[in-house]
């Protein structure tokens, strides 16, 4: 029921109620409610300053050594303990100011229903002081002073985490239990089924190079260091008993800037040579100890995803690494330059021999080396490198392939069809093939 503009007892029986309160009881009450907003302001900033820590500022707190830095380390490295205190203490204050001024408003006007204006008008006040001294105030000046507030906060926050250890055990538990039981809805998108909506999306104004490059993007996270390497017959490298004059000869002929060193064996390579570091040692003598110019090598399995591995080289700025199959042997050896032409399409410099990988007879007719990479096949006719996965086996070339087919080493002349596809083996040696003509037929 409203109250009537020209009645002034409400309004002179409210004012009457604040003159009887005593002094004390306002006096409580305004540093209760002070304190409950501080520490909300508190409790919300620390969020957002623990979590905006990054690697730098860790690393500076660690070597430090002060107390507030290790409360920030160890509150840090239980980061799911220290959201689960931070929202259990934020939800407690939140109540408890709530409640301290619901009955703060009780005593002033009491709980009649002709007084619920001014109870609404209270809890409207109450809640913009909340949100905006105990959270956007505080969240803003945390953002841009993590470290600060971070270090001031760290060690009550530290010992209130401990104290609600067993809340926050039971909060992160049902989550867990949440997380598992609710189905995620989302989308599984293929490989193949982006390269449809590649196919789709591009009109004719989009070049060959271009669909290629987005193509590569595409399928480059499937990719894996076998796939792109070159093979162990492939590998210029050196004897680490050569003499200094025997060394630069074969460097001066190979034209690489980075070479790998081997004893005994290739499956021995004990590091890699890098030219740059001869060029100040160039008019030594034959007896020249160049091998202690070699640098530790970099090993990766063949498995390996070759977006791993570029995101190895980056970190370790090294551009080479050795492939070594499942039993420590050298399977082959792969660089930055093979994993960005699988982006970028390929990459020839002045030592590059266009010709040697395959020859293009005409639009449907190709002669390939039998080492030929299969992802390298694929790419030039233009087909998907998942049409050969049933049938390929381990092989990674197109001369394994046609092992895998045939089942045994086949005689030049010798056919081999697989899908519109018709291999015919060029030249052969008692080990391996050597060349193939391939000729793709149109689809019936």
């Amino acid at each position: 029921m409203d109250l009537p503009s020209d009645d002034p007892e409400p309004s002179l029986a409210l004012l009457s109620q604040f003159v009887e309160l005593p002094f004390s009881y306002w006096l409580v009450n305004s540093i209760a409610f002070v304190l409950l907003i501080l520490a909300s302001a508190l409790i919300s900033g620390s969020e957002v300053a623990f979590f905006s820590l990054d690697r730098e500022q860790m690393k500076e707190f660690d070597k430090d050594g002060s107390a507030s830095g290790n409360a920030i380390i160890r509150l840090l490295q239980r980061k799911r303990y220290l959201l689960a205190t931070i929202l259990i203490m934020n939800n407690l204050i939140n109540i408890a100011i709530v409640t301290l001024s619901t009955f703060f408003t009780w005593s002033l006007v009491g709980t009649k229903s002709t007084e619920g204006k001014v109870i609404v008008t209270l809890s409207i006040i109450v809640t913009f002081i909340i949100l905006f001294f105990g959270e956007v105030v505080p969240k803003n000046f945390a953002n841009q002073h993590n470290i600060k507030f971070a270090r001031a906060t760290a060690r009550v926050l530290l010992l209130l985490e401990r104290l609600l250890r067993p809340f926050s055990f039971l909060l992160i538990s049902v989550t867990n239990v949440i997380e598992k039981n609710v189905e995620r809805k989302g989308h599984d998108i293929t490989v193949d089924g982006l390269n449809q909506a590649l196919e789709m999306t591009t009109d004719e104004n989009t070049s060959e190079e271009e669909k290629g490059i987005l193509k590569g993007i595409v399928n480059f996270s499937t990719l894996t260091v076998k796939q792109v390497m070159k093979s162990r017959m492939d590998i210029t490298a050196v004897e680490n008993d050569l003499d200094f004059h025997e060394l630069m000869d074969k460097i001066n002929k190979c034209g690489f800037s980075r070479i790998p060193v081997y004893k005994e064996t290739i499956d021995k390579i004990e590091g890699i040579l890098y030219i740059k570091d001869l060029i100040s040692h160039i008019e030594k003598e034959e007896d020249f100890a160049w091998q202690e110019l070699v640098r530790p090598g970099m090993f990766v399995p063949e498995n390996k995803k070759a977006d791993s591995l570029l995101k190895d080289f980056q970190a370790q700025r090294v551009h080479m690494a050795i492939v070594v199959d499942e039993y420590g042997g050298t399977s082959g050896l792969i660089t930055m330059e093979d994993i960005i032409e699988e982006i970028v399409g390929e990459i020839n410099d002045e030592f590059d021999d266009e010709d040697v990988a395959y020859n293009k007879l005409d639009n449907s007719t190709y002669i390939f080396e039998g080492k030929t990479s299969l992802n390298d096949f694929c790419k030039i006719v233009g087909v998907e490198p998942v049409l050969f996965d049933e049938v390929k086996g381990e092989s990674e070339s197109l001369g394994g392939l046609l092992l895998e087919i045939n089942e045994k080493l086949p005689r030049a002349g010798e056919k081999i069809t697989f899908e519109n596809f018709l291999f015919t083996i060029v030249a052969v040696d008692p080990r391996r093939i050597k060349r193939i003509r391939v000729l793709i037929k149109p689809l019936s």
